[in-house]
């Protein structure tokens, strides 16, 4: 396999099989050099962002490629009972040598059994065990030495949710079914009740079993403390708060019917929600649309300044409205992006302080049509490909069809001549479409013909009824005169 960037041809190759993806998050980004400047300095720099362009062009995955190349996440955020006043709960932030300091101090009761001598299932879960052949492993080991796939069945971060799908695990170890840090089940006694016992690994193939009498001090200690994390020290620092809710960015207090009653309600920090922002921290917050904000703008811009924003209940009705959390850290790179005709409607403010420590990008609709840039495309195209992971890869002429299509639409969108389209979440959409006719002819590869056929049958409504009606005005003048005779039908005139 090669790679464009070493300098592979369409000529050079049998299918996109034959294309090896970037693993650099940042060089899978297709004809926006420009941006990429700016992102590699935003990184090192911390500084925010404005991306500005019509839709499918990679806002997104600009922003995702900066939370990529950034560093693991290094605080734990957790809230206390406050026993002196319920209602203002006390903040806590851990960091990874703490936490692991923590998790050595409960490790102190049980006994030490061999890995291969617990239940499978619970191997599993502590990542000594592959879910698929059965070999024991270390946790370290992602990848099973005998069968060669992964231990771990990804989940929330998915091929098809990102196009950093497989790297995202790699590099943040989250979206998988990561090793736990411990397993809880039950058995039965011999006085046969059932009992509770956790497993804890504690390195070296070697497992630690606890009986309910051990764990019981364990969980008497952490109900003393009475905390909850909010923030968790394992994720990956990059969250898309598009469209959110003032609570879903802001933060809020779960409503309690009992009203905290100390024996039936639920504590004031049990109840706590974070928002993205604070979900971001240490991370990347970003938010397409962003004049649809609309007044959230306001209290963005007070997050990006204070690095800190202070959780309450945001219902003045609900019982969590008197509970408050003061000062929740925030501190995030904030990736805003927007349409050419929608830059006037965010906050002064706000854009002021993407200029002042950040920068304003018009990102790129084409690119030169050379053959760097057509290798760039059947990149492009294979990552498309794997990330879709439903339909199969394109021959070289089915490729090449998705590349003159690129030219077509350069001219027909843009008035570019000589140049290939970046309007590239279109072009994804007819690579898919010509993946599903190959699917459904049992073809191995997605073929010239399969492509035709999908430009053919992929275009946008408005075009279809052109070309039925002659005019989107003459096709709604159908559909009433239609409905106005079928009305009069059921009245009993026809």
């Amino acid at each position: 396999m090669a790679s464009p960037v070493d300098g592979i041809h369409l000529g050079d190759i049998e299918s996109t099989k034959d294309v090896k993806i970037p693993k650099e998050p940042i060089d899978r980004i297709i004809g926006q050099d420009h941006a990429i400047n700016k992102v590699k300095s935003a990184i090192k720099q911390r500084r925010n962002l404005l991306l500005v362009g019509p839709p499918g062009i990679g806002k997104s995955m600009v922003a995702q490629a900066l939370a990529l190349n950034m560093s693991k996440p290094t605080q734990e955020i957790r809230v206390l009972h406050n026993p002196e006043n319920p209602e203002k709960p006390i903040l806590e932030m851990i960091n990874k040598e703490e936490l692991n300091k923590e998790l050595k101090t409960h490790s102190i009761r049980g006994f030490i059994v061999s890995v291969r001598e617990v239940p499978s299932f619970v191997a599993e879960q502590l990542g000594c065990r592959c879910i698929s052949c059965g070999e024991i492993s270390d946790i370290s080991e992602d990848i099973c030495l005998k069968c060669g796939t992964n231990k771990y069945s990804k989940v929330s971060w998915g091929k098809r949710n990102t196009p950093f799908g497989d790297i995202i695990t790699e590099i943040f170890e989250i979206g998988t079914i990561r090793p736990q840090r411990e397993v809880r089940t039950t058995k039965i006694g011999r006085d046969g009740r059932e009992t509770i016992v956790v497993y804890q690994y504690v390195g070296e193939g070697q497992i630690r079993v606890m009986d309910q009498s051990d764990f019981g001090d364990i969980k008497e200690t952490e109900d003393k403390k009475q905390m909850k994390i909010i923030i968790p020290i394992d994720r990956f620092p990059f969250v898309h708060a598009t469209g959110a809710s003032e609570t879903e960015l802001l933060g809020d207090v779960r409503h309690d019917p009992y009203g905290s009653h100390p024996e039936i309600g639920t504590p004031a920090y049990k109840r706590v929600i974070p928002g993205a922002i604070h979900e971001a921290h240490e991370g990347v917050l970003f938010i397409d649309e962003l004049p649809h904000m609309e007044y959230l703008q306001s209290y963005i811009l007070t997050a990006m300044q204070e690095k800190k924003f202070s959780i309450t209940g945001r219902n003045p009705h609900s019982a969590g409205a008197s509970v408050k959390v003061n000062d929740v850290p925030c501190d995030f790179i904030f990736v805003g992006a927007c349409n050419i005709e929608d830059i006037g409607k965010i906050l002064p403010p706000l854009r002021s302080r993407i200029l002042g420590n950040g920068y304003e990008i018009l990102l790129e609709t084409d690119m030169e049509d050379n053959e760097k840039n057509r290798c760039r495309l059947l990149q492009f195209i294979a990552q498309e490909i794997e990330r879709d992971g439903r339909i199969p890869h394109a021959s070289r002429e089915g490729a090449g069809m998705i590349i003159k299509e690129a030219m077509r639409r350069a001219f027909d969108l843009d008035g570019k001549r000589n140049r290939l389209t970046l309007r590239l979440r279109d072009l994804g959409g007819v690579l898919r479409l010509a993946g599903d006719l190959a699917i459904i002819d049992a073809s191995e590869l997605i073929e010239a013909d399969h492509v035709k056929n999908s430009i053919k049958d992929s275009k946008p409504i408005e075009h279809q009824i052109r070309e039925r009606y002659g005019s989107m005005w003459e096709g709604a003048q159908r559909d009433r005169s239609v409905q106005f005779k079928q009305n009069k039908g059921d009245k009993g005139y026809l």
